[in-house]
């Protein structure tokens, strides 16, 4: 049902202020609300303005025929305006006291001593969610407000204000009601129709869905009060003429006008049998509304002024039509009040008009609640035929049976499993898992700083031996310097000495601690030699940017660290994103150092990455040599956007605020399509889909860095006798859904296991867990079709019942 903001004014007026405002939260599937206090400063001039506002109001409508009838209201005076007046001059001065009364009142809401409930209400409720505001107080003229302005409804699209009364109770509900008849019980009552065109009214509700309506026409007080005693209704309709000037009334036919004083006991009746819901589709209904709170009516929708038809019916199509296609009430009075602005050309503030006034002890309604459906005709003795009997189901033999079955699957899995044949569709489970889940915020501390063609072409060419010429890289550098920029990951090749006349360069990348530098190792077949490292940069900064792709050619896997080949031309012991972290966390005021464990796996601070061996989750014959871990991509919806990014042509030129980038991680990558440094992760195999090199690697420094601080989740993977339990508890679920359900119903139950399989999955990858999800599937439907087999012959041979 949302969030549910109910707003005490409390005791105090214009002149004094309100000192002591409560704002209680109910959020969803909370028994008790939080409480927040503050107060309201006095506002003298509010008193003043809303009157001078409702005389400019009824003066500008003067020319229109609305819901209220000049008899309802005798001690009005009649206002004569000149029609030029108006046009020309009064319009434009409604409007300015219409901004005025706007500013006034958010200023008045935006008050310091206000602020606090404000700011408290904002950090617990959710903007995207259904938000229900209801304003009560003991001076019931701050409730003729158009609170609907209040500027805090502009950030919660979903929420609407309704008025309340101070004092609220629960209705009281009869015990035995009337059983229903599937649709929603609509009263409508057409009053006097002298000027007004109500039968568009009336079309409009015969319009909706599921709704057993009964009209009453100008009705007499006698056949109004009948009809309320003698049946059930969920929705009472007025239109016709209504004032609230001295008290609520109606005026019901050309003659008679009735109050709800008048109709006191018959609307109690009503309320105990189950009405729920008045709409006043007429004038100025506050009134109205205040006398049936008394009442403990749930919920009452009025226009808080004086309406005119076009706005009255416009106002209950939009409503009627979001209310009864499954809207909730709030939304959709929010919804039609604010697709009353066309209008408002023509007919100014229609939107401030529509109100509901709530209970607060009652909950809103949807128009499904009205109208559910029968209770079904109750079951033959001999009991539902889709499924079997207890009898049936107790058969330990039956059971015993299906856990064999199962079993027997599970090691049948298990062992296709270990050959390496269910190998291909767990990686493809893998990756949907892996971009199922919830996305996450990119990573704050890092930064990429990309090179694409643009910024390879517009370098000097003659200089240029790569992707950075060394006089670029000199400026890229020293901006860096300048914005005392954490750590520098250098992910561009430079298996070359840099220039002679670039002396600064060659000082930096000798002394600069804080950079690291990349190389490759040689590969025996594919690159022999690998790529040397920038010459001019030690050794103990360097890192090698060798990845490890699977034989489908996705990278899965993070290598962390390998044995150096003595015949590479790059010797470097740890990877380029090792590197980079161990640097970063050495920088931090409690220094984090890594380590090694007894088993050989790296351990960082208190984190340890365990390494994966040849046989894990549904790796079956993986090369797991040197030191690996399964590469856990930060969820997000491309895995280029794991980091902010600026352009290498923007950062020089001057574009960027170097502030941003102190203390980060920026790496230096090429993401030209020229450079072919690009990768098929789990989120896309096809070209457009794959990913510069430099954001693997910031992947790689995200998964490490936020293990160690920030307690993200690695990957893991359960021992295979933990795979095979779990195996075995989903082929058990397959084979008794088949085993307790006849016919068609055991696959449909087959069908919902497996979504609850897939969820279970997901939720633990979410988690980190790399679960068997495949293999589990496999074993549900393999156990269940069994069972349904020998359902159907072996146990014939018993004279079981068959299915």
């Amino acid at each position: 049902m949302g969030q549910l903001v109910v707003l005490n004014l409390g005791k105090g007026d214009w002149q004094q202020g309100f000192p002591w405002v409560t704002a209680q939260l109910w959020e969803a599937g909370s028994s008790a609300p939080m409480q927040f206090t503050g107060s309201l400063p006095p506002m003298p001039q509010l008193e003043t303005l809303y009157p001078c506002w409702q005389t400019f109001y009824e003066a500008l409508y003067s020319g229109f025929t609305w819901r209220r009838s000049r008899q309802m209201v005798p001690d009005i005076p009649e206002i004569e305006i000149d029609e030029t007046d108006i046009t020309n001059v009064s319009e434009e001065e409604f409007h300015e006291l219409c901004q005025v009364l706007n500013e006034t009142m958010n200023t008045w809401l935006d008050a310091s001593e206000f602020r606090k409930v404000d700011q408290r209400l904002r950090t617990r409720l959710d903007p995207t969610a259904e938000v229900r505001i209801i304003i009560t107080a003991d001076d019931s003229r701050v409730l003729r407000l158009p609170w609907c302005l209040w500027h805090f409804l502009d950030d919660y699209p979903r929420a609407e204000i309704a008025l309340g009364p101070l004092d609220y109770r629960r209705s009281i509900r009869k015990d035995s009601l009337a059983p229903s008849s599937g649709k929603v019980k609509i009263l409508a009552i057409l009053g006097n129709r002298d000027g007004i065109d109500i039968e568009q009214d009336q079309r409009l509700l015969e319009q909706l869905p599921q709704a057993d309506l009964h009209f009453l026409v100008e009705p007499d007080r006698t056949a109004l009060s009948q009809m309320l005693w003698e049946s059930r209704w969920d929705i009472l309709f007025f239109a016709g003429h209504s004032s609230s000037q001295g008290k609520g009334k109606m005026q019901i036919n050309q003659t008679d006008t009735i109050t709800i004083e008048q109709l006191k006991y018959s609307l109690k009746h009503a309320i105990a049998q189950g009405l729920k819901l008045a709409i006043f589709n007429s004038c100025d209904g506050l009134g109205l509304a205040q006398d049936l709170a008394d009442l403990s009516i749930p919920q009452v929708i009025v226009m808080r002024e004086p309406v005119v038809d076009r706005v009255a019916q416009e106002f209950l199509k939009h409503f009627l039509t979001a209310f009864s296609q499954g809207q909730s009430l709030y939304t959709s009075v929010r919804e039609a009040r604010e697709k009353l602005q066309a209008l408002e050309s023509e007919y100014p503030c229609a939107t401030w008009l529509p109100v509901i006034c709530q209970n607060p002890a009652e909950a809103p309604i949807l128009w499904k609640d009205l109208c559910p459906v029968p209770d079904l005709a109750a079951p033959q003795s001999s009991g539902p035929t889709w499924w079997r009997s207890p009898k049936e189901c107790l058969d330990w033999r039956r059971l015993a049976k299906t856990a064999l079955i199962g079993l027997a699957v599970t090691g049948a899995v298990m062992g296709v499993r270990a050959v390496g044949w269910l190998e291909s569709p767990e990686l493809w489970g893998f990756d949907r898992l892996l971009r199922a889940r919830p996305y996450e915020q990119p990573d704050p501390r890092l930064v990429i700083i990309t090179i694409d063609d643009d910024d390879i072409r517009a370098q000097t060419q003659d200089e240029r031996r790569g992707s950075l010429a060394d006089e670029t890289l000199n400026r890229l550098l020293h901006q860096l310097h300048q914005a005392n920029v954490g750590v520098i990951g250098l992910d561009v090749y430079r298996d070359y000495a840099v220039s002679t006349h670039q002396q600064d360069l060659k000082n930096d990348l000798q002394a600069n601690d804080r950079l690291i530098a990349i190389c490759k190792s040689r590969d025996a077949e594919a690159d022999p030699a690998g790529v040397a490292p920038p010459p001019e940069v030690p050794e103990e900064r360097l890192g090698f940017s060798d990845f490890v792709k699977d034989d489908d050619g996705i990278l899965r896997r993070h290598l962390l660290l390998m044995t150096p080949d003595p015949a590479s031309q790059c010797t470097a012991r740890y990877a380029f994103s090792a590197q980079i972290v161990f640097r970063y966390l050495d920088e931090q005021k409690e220094k984090i150092s890594a380590q090694f464990t007894p088993q050989g796996n790296l351990q960082i601070g208190k984190t340890v990455f365990p390494r994966l061996r040849p046989h894990i989750g549904g790796y079956q014959a993986v090369d797991a040599s040197g030191n690996q871990v399964l590469l856990n991509y930060r969820a997000l919806p491309s895995p280029d956007k794991i980091a902010s990014q600026i352009s290498l042509s923007k950062l020089l030129s001057g574009h960027v605020n170097l502030n941003l980038l102190k203390d980060k991680i920026v790496l230096i990558g090429v993401t030209a399509a020229s450079s072919g440094d690009y990768w098929a992760t789990p989120y896309g195999t096809t070209s457009k889909d794959e990913v510069a090199g430099v954001f693997i690697q910031a992947h790689m420094i995200s998964q490490l860095l936020s293990a160690v601080l920030d307690g993200r989740p690695l990957l893991w993977v359960w021992p295979w006798w933990g795979d095979g339990l779990w195996i075995f508890g989903w082929s058990l679920v397959g084979g008794i859904s088949v085993l307790y359900l006849r016919r068609f119903f055991g696959a449909i139950a087959i069908g919902v296991a497996l979504i609850g399989l897939s969820g279970s999955c997901l939720v633990l990858m979410v988690q980190g867990g790399w679960v068997p999800w495949i293999p589990s599937g496999l074993a549900l439907i393999v156990t269940g079709g069994s069972v349904a087999y020998f359902n159907s012959s072996g146990y014939k041979s018993r004279n079981l019942p068959s299915s």
